[in-house]
């Protein structure tokens, strides 16, 4: 690469490998110096997580490949820069364009840990212009299309949630309708155990009982209907 910090790849004037640092997000932007930086990378650190869990929990639900497979870009891409963020600073020292950054014993970089610069190295400058005078804001400053500086990690996160959003109503209806076919064996399971339940059978003694409190009652109810008036007839043998 040289010290200049950049080559034409090809010979192409719009596609070339260009070294730079940056402290802060994708694409060279910065987050609020060093308090920012700790903020993102423990932010970075967080979002691996959750992605790692949402992850595993896509593939017990047998999610499509191509979800997966969006999700795991991301989930790397991430992990990639985090990487960058906590480690570069503790084996490299210092560089820029006129000074290529050597290895060193681990600690003795120029960053703390999580405080390290991230990498960037390709730059697609396709269209060089100027904003017409009419154009708010930027009337008449030059513009470069496409003017960021990113690397394979920024590529893989931004190629995910493009094809996410893309094809999201593929995934999702995939995922749904797989959710859906389980769903129904649920009941099965709940009726069997009612049925099995041991309170079902704990009432039937009750049940029993109470039959049998009624039958007495009524053979009462039918002894006295069928002597309605014993005095009389008494009465009339005598």
């Amino acid at each position: 690469m040289g010290v200049a910090g950049e080559i034409h790849v090809m010979g192409w004037d719009w596609f070339r490998i260009h070294f730079t640092e940056n402290k802060g997000m994708a694409f060279g932007m910065s987050f609020g110096g060093d308090y920012g930086k700790i903020a993102l990378s423990l932010f970075r650190i967080v979002a691996v997580g959750f992605i790692g869990y949402y992850i595993k929990k896509l593939i017990q639900k047998q999610a499509s490949f191509g979800l997966l497979a969006c999700i795991a870009m991301i989930f790397a891409g991430a992990l990639g820069n985090i990487l960058d963020s906590a480690f570069y600073g503790l084996i490299f020292s210092e560089s820029n364009y006129n000074t290529v950054a050597t290895m060193v014993p681990f600690g003795d970089g120029y960053a703390p840990f999580l405080y390290g610069k991230v990498v960037d190295m390709f730059y697609f400058p396709m269209y060089e212009g100027t904003f017409p005078s009419w154009f708010p804001f930027w009337a008449g400053e030059d513009f470069t299309f496409f003017s960021g500086i990113f690397n394979i990690a920024d590529a893989a996160i931004s190629l995910g949630v493009f094809f996410i959003i893309i094809y999201h109503k593929r995934f999702f209806k995939d995922l749904n309708e797989k959710e859906n076919m389980v769903q129904p064996l649920a009941p099965t399971t709940t009726m069997a155990a009612t049925v099995n339940s041991p309170k079902t059978s704990n009432k039937a003694p009750d049940i029993v009982t109470e039959n049998t409190g009624t039958d007495s009652t009524d053979d009462s109810i039918d002894t006295s209907k069928s002597n309605p008036n014993p005095t009389s007839n008494k009465t009339d043998n005598s």
